[in-house]
């Protein structure tokens, strides 16, 4: 069982189903959905392979704990929010400090109107990503223009540490996550000169993050004690940039606190790439949380909002949430969230071949849906098995095969001289390990038409995203086609193939 939707009165089960449905008909990779009102737990659903108390790679949620640990040192009075950064790290001023890098104040950081227009330690990946923030040429001056710049970011988590003497997590768990039930295993990220990473680096779960949500909607008080002044708070999470300009989707051009999102329906947000979601509604004493990878999929974290929007915010006013539910109705629900998983490639790519290849009889249970015959002869999928195909030119990969069975099928290659085996279900994804770099993953594959494979894996670790693989098979050759869709590695997985085979092997 890998979800739990309650069983008390509360918000009706078919107001949940249909949100569940609709995010479904969406074919959005969901990892995780939580679901509180009035602070009592209403769905708590986890997409298979993903479980509870697993660590998610949460990306730009680290900028709002980030945040809070800066505000927690401004409420001691060992910083000023409207001193210029440079006054903390006079290591990197030197006389050829540009003005505006002088004048940008942590205030303006938090609010992402500093005087950078974009991350600048990925202009040198050479260089010190705090010290970039000092050294990288400003574009404009300092508070006038909104501009998602996670150096900001990661230059004030430095700040903590550099002020505490110890990551900037560990900072936050003794002045206040410890007291809310935050997990101890989770970490952050550092970058490669040591520096926690504070604008992309959280490893935690999504269960920390229905607390950091619970607190937000609490104003900063846990069971009676106040953990971050009330006043400091609701500034945070007050209205101080517009995003209406730079914003790429409507939910996301309501406007910018610090390091929080404001967004439709008075929402308050902690938001990071991908569809990791802290959804704070308190006029409606309501919490969503999600984990997701979104990634390459065009505006897909805006049918995750308009979702919550059309489907959940409507069902609590309706009748039915008032009324107690039917068992008919939480069984139905119950059966609903405990199938939860990873949507598999054949079913996101409905006009495939697949779907052509479908025995006439279920493989197994009254009323599954038939299986697919990968082997079918209508495909390639006999025809390669045992071949190994051979990689041309200068490439990394020097070999690959193809093996299919029933219900699972196996690519294995040779990459930098080491062999690599990445396994991957038919008709579901499958978890494994992902070669090389050993990540935790989930995989599934199908024909899309008679000579074409394709494989897609889920990244679920301190990478979330994913790597695909496409394969056509001629007479005697393969054209093969990657693409990875991850912030910063698998670069090996981008471009084309080119191998030939003369025999069984």
């Amino acid at each position: 069982m890998n979800a739990s939707p309650s069983n008390r009165e509360g918000i009706s089960p078919k107001t949940l189903l249909a949100l569940l449905e609709r995010l479904e008909q969406a074919h959005i990779p969901m990892h995780s959905l939580h679901i509180l009102r009035r602070g009592k737990p209403e769905l708590e659903a986890y997409y298979a392979p993903c479980h509870k108390g697993q660590l998610h790679r949460m990306f730009s949620i680290s900028k709002s704990l980030t945040a809070l640990a800066i505000l927690k040192l401004y409420e001691t009075g060992s910083i000023s929010l409207d001193a210029s950064i440079c006054q903390y790290f006079p290591e990197y001023v030197t006389a050829d400090t540009h003005p505006w890098i002088r004048q940008t104040t942590l205030r303006d950081m938090l609010m992402m109107r500093s005087c950078h227009a974009s991350t600048t330690y990925k202009f040198d990946k050479k260089l010190d990503w705090v010290e970039s923030f000092f050294t990288v040429a400003p574009t404009h001056k300092p508070g006038t223009v909104f501009h998602y710049d996670t150096s900001a970011s990661h230059t004030l988590c430095a700040l903590v540490e550099k002020l505490t003497g110890r990551p900037m997590l560990d900072y936050l768990k003794d002045v206040m996550l410890r007291e809310i039930g935050w997990s101890e295993e989770s970490y952050m990220l550092t970058d490669p000169f040591g520096h926690s990473m504070g604008g992309s680096g959280l490893m935690a779960t999504s269960e920390d993050l229905v607390l950091l949500g619970k607190l937000l909607m609490q104003d900063g008080c846990w069971k009676g004690k106040q953990l971050i002044q009330r006043e400091l708070l609701s500034d945070a999470l007050a209205w101080h940039s517009a995003t209406a300009v730079t914003g790429p989707i409507t939910s996301e051009c309501q406007g910018y606190g610090y390091f929080f999102w404001r967004g439709e329906q008075d929402a308050r947000i902690c938001y990071g790439m991908g569809g990791q979601l802290v959804l704070c509604y308190p006029a409606r004493e309501l919490l969503v949380v999600t984990t997701a990878d979104t990634q390459g999929m065009n505006g897909a974290n805006q049918l995750i909002y308009d979702a919550i929007h059309q489907i959940l915010l409507p069902g609590l006013e309706s009748r039915e949430a008032t009324d107690t539910a039917s068992d008919a109705g939480r069984e139905a629900l119950w059966q609903k969230v405990s199938r939860l998983c990873i949507e598999p490639i054949a079913s996101v790519c409905s006009q495939g071949c697949s779907y052509q290849l479908r025995s006439e009889s279920p493989s197994s249970g009254e009323g599954m849906t038939p299986a697919v015959n990968y082997l079918d002869p209508r495909t390639d999928g006999a025809r390669i098995q045992g071949l190994v195909y051979r990689i041309q030119g200068d490439s990394a990969f020097s070999d690959l095969s193809l093996e299919l069975s029933d219900r699972e099928g196996v690519l294995r290659y040779t990459l930098n001289g080491t062999a690599c085996r990445l396994s991957f279900g038919l008709d579901r994804v499958i978890p494994g390990h992902f070669p090389v770099y050993d990540m935790f993953c989930a995989s599934s594959g199908t024909w899309l038409d008679e000579h074409t494979f394709y494989i897609r894996t889920h990244l679920l670790d301190t990478s979330v995203g994913g790597v695909y693989i496409q394969l056509y098979f001629g007479e005697k050759d393969v054209t093969v086609f990657m693409k990875k869709q991850e912030e910063t590695l698998f670069g090996e997985y981008t471009g084309h193939l080119y191998g030939t085979c003369d025999q069984k092997e």
